[in-house]
């Protein structure tokens, strides 16, 4: 028998596990089939060759002249010119530097798209989860109301109920009927929203469960968590060091650019060959760089500075608000909701309250539990909004 017991228990861990699973492998499909993520993913390998190729050697010259003299046939000289210009060494490892920083905000910039859009399909997730969830409900309240019509039915014929009586189950069947098409136009929106966002491919499977609920006392490892891994704050700072690098990128256009190649020049039969060695004094493209940079650094480090105090707010404001909602749910003794229901069906099918007076009592309670669900859902939006940085 305890071996028993033990099978039992190890089995339903695996289905808890593997329900606890059902969202994160939704939402490993959609990153896999996102056209929007797989669009940005390209824009990011060509922006960062472009990045590269900005730091690259300049293209070599070559230039051929060929000179004519009256009195010789054909060609009296020429010269041939082999150039190559390039910078001064410290500026390619400035620039190389600069890249680095460069390709680290456009990897913030894809990590925030990512982010945003599993959120939007973790969100679609928990709706198709409370949708489910109400439909299980509006199923066993449709359930209820036929059977108590078929035993009013019968007591009708008996002379032991009110056509009242039964009418008014027949309104309740009605009312639920509407309830549920209403729930499942839900459902089916956000199934086909969330189907978008896999790139039109079926899912393998639809959630039907949430995620655990967080216990208080990790309220505050949360809000701790959450404003350190804020990829818009880690875009932001990125941001700021990339603009901090252009300064002494810039700071380092006055030096010259160098050339050298090889020239050589003949003349009739003759011909001879020399060495180019050359500068470039940058004295106008490079004015107004430097101070074009520090008030481009300056405008990231305000807006970092704002991020950050915006994080702050935000993840602030959705820990208050899960925690009033965690302090709302635990109001609820759903269990004891349950309990009272079938008191109240029992004492109406034996006759012990009226069919009115089963209804008033009855709304009451599966309005509480429709309530139930829909704060368990918000409290689940809340907590997804976040942990959004740890999709």
């Amino acid at each position: 028998m305890m071996k028993k017991i033990v099978v039992t228990v190890l089995a339903s861990s695996v289905i808890l596990c593997a329900r606890a699973q059902e969202i994160e492998s939704i939402l490993t499909e959609v990153e896999q089939n996102n056209k929007e993520l797989q669009a940005l993913r390209k824009s990011n390998e060509a922006s960062e060759l472009e990045i590269r190729s900005r730091n690259s050697l300049e293209d070599p010259s070559v230039e051929y002249s060929p000179f004519y003299r009256k009195g010789t046939d054909g060609m009296a000289s020429s010269e041939l010119v082999v150039s190559q210009g390039f910078d001064f060494p410290t500026l390619y490892a400035a620039r190389h530097k600069a890249g680095k920083l460069q390709k680290e905000v456009l990897d913030m910039q894809y990590l925030t798209a990512r982010r945003d859009i599993l959120l939007n399909a973790k969100n679609l997730c928990l709706d198709l989860v409370y949708q489910n969830r109400l439909l299980g409900l509006l199923e066993e309240r449709r359930k209820n109301a036929e059977e108590l019509l078929t035993l009013f039915s019968r007591k009708l014929e008996a002379g032991d109920a009110t056509l009242l009586d039964v009418n008014k189950i027949k309104m309740d069947r009605m009312n639920i009927q509407t309830e549920t098409t209403q729930a499942e136009s839900a459902r089916q929106t956000a199934l086909q929203q969330l189907l978008a966002l896999n790139g039109n491919v079926p899912l393998t499977h639809e959630p039907t469960e949430y995620g655990a609920m967080l216990a208080e006392s990790d309220y505050e490892a949360m809000y701790t968590r959450a404003v350190a891994s804020d990829y818009e704050l880690r875009t932001a700072r990125a941001s700021e060091l990339a603009a901090a690098q252009e300064i002494r990128v810039s700071r380092q256009n006055w030096i010259p650019k160098l050339e050298v190649g090889y020239r050589r020049n003949t003349e009739l039969e003759e011909a001879s060959h020399g060495f180019l060695v050359g500068a470039s004094f940058p004295l106008f493209s490079s004015r107004k760089k430097v101070r074009m940079a520090k008030a481009q650094h300056a405008g990231m480090q305000l807006q970092l500075e704002n991020t950050y105090l915006q994080t702050e707010n935000r993840v602030r404001a959705r820990i208050n608000e899960l925690q009033a909602l965690g302090k709302a749910a635990d109001a609820y003794d759903v269990e004891l909701m349950y309990h009272t229901l079938d008191l109240l069906r029992k004492a109406v099918e034996s006759g012990e309250i009226s069919v009115i007076d089963y209804y008033v009592e009855a709304d009451g309670i599966y309005r509480n539990l429709q309530t139930y669900m829909g704060l368990e859902r918000q409290y689940q939006g809340v907590m997804a909004e976040i942990q959004k940085n740890e999709l």
